[in-house]
């Protein structure tokens, strides 16, 4: 079976943004909170397997990889 990727997702809100990273095979991810002030938070979380329909209804968006590694590589 092949492996499944990522998916990665954002939204923007007044003054932060949201971008989570979903692995579909077992919903675990990471959850990073962009402060204006350019701090990062970095949340490792498990999620339940409506995830997806739950990142639907609170309006985030898709977002490639490379944004969300880039924000990722500010953590260390």
């Amino acid at each position: 079976m092949a492996k499944a990727f990522p998916q990665y997702f954002k939204r923007v809100f007044d003054d932060y943004q949201v971008l989570v990273q979903v692995n579909p095979s077992d919903y675990t991810g990471v959850e990073l909170i962009v402060h204006p002030d350019g701090k990062i938070e970095k949340t490792e979380i498990n999620f339940d397997e409506e995830i997806f329909e739950d990142l639907a209804s609170d309006e985030f968006i898709h977002c490639s990889a490379l944004e969300f590694q880039m924000q990722l590589s500010k953590t260390n």
